[in-house]
């Protein structure tokens, strides 16, 4: 299958099972004048930079529609979008330039396409696996170094979308110290990921609160990669509530979330105490991301989606 991909910033593990899975991939660089012809089964936009590039965009669409070419707008950021303003967006559906809308999260599904699909977030599991652990060495207590861990970015003034997970980190941090438990917070920017598999695997409890992609108040369906990253690992994982959760794991048996700090509090001071409950979950959900939620899934995904775009306008 050829694809056209057009985004300003390189979905790099996306792109690299597409690749593995035999696809040509052209490029078009948002912002620039189209090709003059391109023969292409799809073309993956990254919905942001289209409507960044509005003027663009159209002309770019126009061009595809000439030769049936379908627009996937993938998008790993609502309800946030970067911060597109609303305006820009409002447009990008006016203009009807994307046929379907591929998403971490489905509470914008009907604004910007006729058609939506849900496209989560995976592991990466050539960076993200166990390595040269087992998951029975994972059983063992001591080799653990840190009770609870936040890998991640916490730079709140470079980025305002994450001042709220920075306050909440530090009022769990003074909550948990006060019971004696430890709370590590790295940040996963300066880390390259060997080292972080290398904490994950050293954390009894591996915390995901806040994404990016929640905007103010309203928190994103779609769950950030690190809730599968660390399953990948072998790590357990300890996440606030997101509604996409039950479409990917089972809860209580492969998920545990928490709703509030005092919810989490008690589920770390529950995890603690009982470590193999806490592994049985972790393996558990383990299987799952290798099963069903690595980015070689996530591409043999879209392109069924994109084969059901084509078969269902093919004459009867």
């Amino acid at each position: 299958m050829r694809l056209l991909i057009g985004s300003r910033k390189p979905f790099a593990p996306l792109e690299e099972a597409l690749a593995e899975a035999g696809c040509e991939l052209l490029r078009w660089m948002p912002g620039a004048p189209p090709p003059g012809t391109i023969q292409a089964d799809a073309a993956l936009i990254d919905l942001c930079d289209l409507a960044r590039h509005l003027v663009a965009g159209w002309r770019l669409r126009r061009m595809l529609r000439r030769s049936g070419t379908p627009v996937f707008a993938l998008d790993r950021d609502a309800p946030w979008h970067k911060g597109v303003r609303t305006r820009r967006l409002r447009a990008l559906r006016a203009l009807r330039l994307v046929d379907v809308y591929a998403s971490h999260s489905l509470q914008d599904a009907t604004r910007f396409a006729p058609e939506a699909v849900y496209l989560p977030n995976a592991a990466w599991t050539r960076h993200y696996n166990l390595g040269t652990r087992t998951l029975q060495e994972l059983r063992e207590p001591s080799r653990y170094r840190y009770d609870v861990s936040f890998i991640g970015n916490v730079d709140a003034q470079r980025y305002r979308e994450h001042a709220g997970r920075v306050e909440f980190l530090d009022a769990l941090r003074a909550r948990l110290s006060a019971a004696g438990v430890a709370l590590h917070v790295f940040d996963g920017e300066a880390l390259a990921p060997a080292a972080q598999v290398e904490l994950i695997q050293a954390s009894r409890i591996n915390l995901n609160c806040g994404a990016a992609a929640d905007h103010g108040s309203v928190r994103s369906w779609g769950l950030p990669e690190r809730c599968y990253g660390v399953p990948a690992c072998g790590g357990f994982l300890l996440s606030d509530r997101r509604r996409h959760a039950r479409d990917d794991f089972t809860p209580g048996k492969e998920w545990i979330a928490f709703g509030t700090l005092d919810e989490c509090v008690a589920r770390i001071a529950h995890f603690l105490a009982h470590f193999d409950e806490s592994r049985d979950i972790a393996e558990a959900a383990h299987r799952r991301v290798v099963r069903d939620h690595t980015y070689r899934q996530r591409a043999q995904q879209l392109l069924g989606h994109i084969e059901r775009w084509h078969r269902s306008r093919d004459p009867a």
